[in-house]
């Protein structure tokens, strides 16, 4: 298992916030393998490019396991902090016509 510092250091090394989705943690990873790829880089700027893609897999693949294993909460509460804007909309439509 990885501690914070670990999966801090990965998401820094990726360039993420500190709260992104399994799509952005996947297209900074592939947009950042794509630019420092060793295929793309040849002598001395192939190796440090190499050594680059050793620590963006092990970001990558430290982030994902992390992701993979988070346990979600399925309780009111946690919906809707996570979806705030549903219950703006709830009450919109259910209180419109409230004491008319």
């Amino acid at each position: 298992m990885a501690n914070f510092l670990e999966i801090d250091e990965a998401r820094k090394l990726l360039g993420l916030s500190e709260a992104a989705t399994l799509k952005e943690i996947k297209r900074a990873y592939k947009t950042l393998a794509h630019r420092h790829h060793p295929d793309k880089h040849s002598g001395a700027a192939g190796e440090e490019t190499g050594e680059i893609m050793k620590r963006l897999n092990w970001a990558h693949k430290l982030l994902i396991d992390y992701c993979s294993n988070y346990k979600y909460s399925f309780g009111e509460e946690d919906v809707a902090r996570t979806y705030p804007h549903d219950e703006y909309l709830r009450r919109y439509y259910h209180g419109w016509f409230d004491g008319i």
